[in-house]
């Protein structure tokens, strides 16, 4: 998947990743349907931060959510 293409393809496939990797329990309240690409490159970083961790703290848990919220339409 080439992610440097700002594709809504490319949301979903960053929000579900993300969800996944994170084990949410609410997943209803991360749809992918709710991020647009305006906020792409936001997330893409989001994504690769993610990505590369292997585990996070409760907080870190609370950050990156609270993060995903302020990128939703």
């Amino acid at each position: 998947m080439d992610l440097t293409q700002h594709t809504k393809e490319n949301v979903i496939y960053m929000i579900e990743q993300i969800k996944e990797k994170l084990r949410m329990v609410n997943v209803d309240a991360m749809k992918s349907e709710n991020f647009s690409e305006e906020q792409y490159e936001d997330l893409h970083y989001l994504y690769k931060m993610v990505m590369k961790r292997e585990s996070f703290s409760p907080s870190e848990m609370e950050a990156i959510v609270a993060e995903l919220g302020s990128l939703r339409k």
